[in-house]
Parts: C-alpha cells; structure tokens; sequence
C-alpha cells in the first residue's frame, strides 16, 4: 500500500514536472506572437514565417538522462537538460533573426543563458542558425518555477538546409558518403549566398516603398484588420 502511494506521488510530480515546461512553452510562443504582431502594426513588415515548437516527452528526456549520465531526479533533469522546451523560429532575412533575438532578450523576464551564433561561425558541416538558451519563470499556484527554454532562429534557406541534412543524416545512419557531405557543405554556401542577395533585394524595395509613402498613408492606423482614419489635426497636436 505504501508503495503504490509512493508511485502516486512520483506520477504527480512527474505531471507537475512536464506540466510547468508546457507552460513555459505556452508563455513563450505567446511573447513571439505578440512581437509577430506588434512587428505587423508598427512596421508594416512580418519577420516571423512561421513558427515550431516542441516538448520532450518523457521517454526522450529519460532518454538523454542515461545517455549523459545524469542522477535521475527532477532537480537534476531541471538543471541538467536544458532543450527540455525548444523553438524554433524561421525568419525572412538574416537581419530579422538579430532584430528578434535582440527583442526576446531585452524583454525583463528573460534571463540569457547562452548564445551560441552558428551564421557568423558555421558548424564545420555548413551548419547555420542562431541558438539561444533561455531562462523564464513559470508561475504556478503555489510556486514560481525558472525554466530553461532553447530558441533556434534561422532563414527560411537555412531551415530547408539543416531539414534536408537531417534526412540524409538519418537514411545513411550518420555513415555519409564523403561526396554528400562536400557536396552539402557547398550547399550550404549557395544558401548563405541566397540569404544575402535577398536581403539586399528587400531593403532595396523598402527603401523605394518609403519614398512613395503618402500623407493619405499617414492618416490610417490599422488595427485587427480595421482601418481608422486619423486627422492630420488630431496627429499635429502630438508633436511637440
């Protein structure tokens, strides 16, 4: 009897456990969603394509806990894996992942842990993106947990790299014929070149898109989809 109440209470810390990562997860895709948007408003412009996001199961965190030898208990996965909550975040241009990374760790209640830069410094395979661990507090009924979170931010061209290396990684079982793998390093240039040339072709057309601005562009804020037209009078008497 005493040992199946023990087993009660390891399943009902094992759930608080996974649950306090869930809403660390919850709380940061909502922080990314707010600036996608606040982007949107202010700027006119979306650096945010699209968004992953993803929680270890069990099994995979229990998993890596043996692979790395780690004593298994919670303080020590809490302490030890820290890709428990991971994130992905693909962005249009290179600028865009700087200007996103810097607005996430501005932000008061994130603590950065580590930044590791893989564009300026690419892994020896071609490897780029930019990765991030964070570390953001969690309140609970009776507690405020701090969570480790990893956030990779990279290009559209980057992601389809890394997405097509992993492929070819997991059909060979890591053996790569040297061939591929020059061949994949060589690739990954092309892309870095890719994400260079469209970027400058975006700041070209911005640029020609804010000298057609208009004073009838001015007088519009839009908000959710709804126009509201603002006097000039009215946007005169804020400046001082």
């Amino acid at each position: 009897m005493d040992m199946l109440k023990e087993i009660k209470n390891v399943k009902l810390e094992l759930t608080r456990f996974m649950m306090t990562y869930k809403f660390a997860l919850d709380e940061m895709n909502t922080k990314i969603n707010i600036l996608k948007e606040e982007f949107q408003y202010v700027h006119d412009y979306n650096p945010i394509e699209h968004v992953k996001s993803r929680l270890k199961t069990p099994e995979s965190i229990f998993k890596k806990v043996y692979r790395k030898n780690l004593d298994v208990s919670l303080e020590s996965i809490k302490e030890n894996i820290k890709d428990i909550v991971g994130i992905r975040i693909i962005c249009s241009f290179i600028s865009d992942i700087y200007k996103l990374s810097e607005m996430l760790q501005q932000q008061k209640d994130i603590t950065v842990i580590e930044c590791k830069d893989y564009i300026q410094s690419p892994k020896p395979n071609g490897y780029q993106s930019l990765h991030l661990i964070l570390k953001i507090p969690v309140f609970m009924s009776d507690r405020e947990e701090h969570v480790y979170v990893e956030v990779q931010i990279r290009t559209v061209a980057m992601d389809f790299w890394a997405s097509t290396e992993h492929k070819i990684y997991y059909k060979f079982n890591k053996d790569v014929p040297e061939r591929l793998t020059k061949e994949l390093k060589d690739a990954a240039v092309l892309a870095a070149d890719l994400d260079r040339r469209m970027e400058q072709l975006h700041k070209e057309v911005s640029e020609m898109k804010e000298k057609e601005t208009s004073e009838n562009d001015l007088n519009v804020l839009q908000i959710n989809n709804e126009k509201f037209h603002l006097p000039i009078g009215l946007l005169d008497s804020f400046i001082k």
